[in-house]
């Protein structure tokens, strides 16, 4: 499935929205707050609206552009030019501002479903509890990146501190653990990827004497499930219930693959992993079928690792070895959230 992505908003993009919902199965639209094509409140507002009366899910990258582009400009213009700058010109306060104002819009558009995507902070997903507690249709999303690893990365020797430029960037350590706490009760619904992967000795090299050159982004689409096994079920942090969840249930039940996906019974797809909780692995980049040359977690020493891996009844990869054929995907057309 993908989402639609909103660049512009005109009379003819909001009529258009009904035939690619109700037609074309494609039942939520990605916004964003900053980059190109970020769009201004009043369009976000309209956006929301229709959205919302077709029942599809508005999910939104949130930063405030105009902190960005003034941190980003003061230190570029001081030769504050090193990765770590990164962060720095992205305060936890740009995102916290944006998510309260989506929710505020959202509320506005009749209570429109809205998904905030990669939370990296405890300030922004204490917001999204509060929105939920005032019974608003909001859903929060985080990435492993923000639960594993933090803002002294940017400081690594050899210009490494650019394989962990991404936006939002990483955060200090002590939000790790209140994000943690917030999957466990709730708050944030789903742990994806936010999976961009550029080449370390490659694309990611422009940025070499100027964070602002590096292209935003890291590769971690593969290792998401056995570090989220190890690190939440086999540490306790969170139950094996709560990980199947926020991996695959309540994702599917949010963007209308339910029953289809996040399930296993008669009539829903056969797409099971099994996972062996005593086979111990250390991660490394050579081992992943990620097509990109570092992983963020070279090293991560895991207890648990997939070992089966099936799509619709087919086993696709066993113990490390991919099996799958090339052009047996099928697009999915979507329904409308079933939570």
């Amino acid at each position: 499935g993908f989402h639609g992505v909103i660049q512009y908003v005109d009379d003819h993009i909001i009529n258009e929205m009904k035939y690619i919902v109700e037609k074309e199965g494609v039942t939520s639209f990605k916004i964003y707050l900053t980059y190109d094509f970020k769009l201004e409140d009043q369009d976000i507002l309209r956006t929301m609206k229709r959205l919302g009366e077709l029942g599809a899910v508005t999910a939104v990258h949130c930063e405030n552009d105009g902190i960005l582009n003034y941190f980003r400009n003061f230190y570029l213009s001081r030769e504050m030019k090193s990765p770590i700058y990164h962060a720095l010109s992205r305060p936890e306060e740009a995102e916290e501002e944006a998510v309260n104002r989506m929710i505020t819009l959202a509320s506005l558009a009749g209570n429109a479903p809205l998904y905030i995507v990669h939370d990296s902070t405890a300030k922004a997903a204490k917001l999204i509890e509060n929105a939920k507690k005032n019974k608003r249709n909001v859903f929060g999303e985080t990435c492993p990146q923000y639960l594993f690893l933090d803002e002294t990365l940017y400081n690594k020797p050899n210009n490494e501190g650019l394989k962990y430029i991404m936006s939002p960037p990483l955060r200090k350590k002590f939000n790790q653990d209140i994000l943690w706490k917030y999957i466990e009760n709730g708050t944030l619904d789903v742990v994806a990827t936010d999976h961009c992967p550029f080449n370390f000795n490659k694309e990611k090299q422009y940025g070499i004497g100027d964070f602002s050159k590096c292209p935003n982004g890291a590769p971690g689409i593969e290792t998401r499930l056995p570090l989220l096994f190890s690190e939440g079920v086999m540490k306790k942090r969170i139950s094996i219930n709560k990980f199947v969840d926020i991996t695959s249930t309540k994702p599917a039940k949010i963007f209308g693959l339910y029953p289809k996906k996040g399930d296993i019974k008669i009539g829903s797809d056969a797409d099971i992993v099994i996972i062996d909780p005593k086979k111990n692995m250390t991660i490394k980049n050579d081992m992943l079928h990620e097509n990109v040359d570092y992983t963020c977690y070279e090293n991560f020493e895991l207890q648990g690792y997939p070992v089966i891996t099936m799509s619709r009844g087919e086993v696709i990869v066993e113990n490390g070895q991919f099996k799958g054929k090339k052009g047996r995907g099928k697009f999915i057309r979507r329904s409308v959230s079933k939570v």
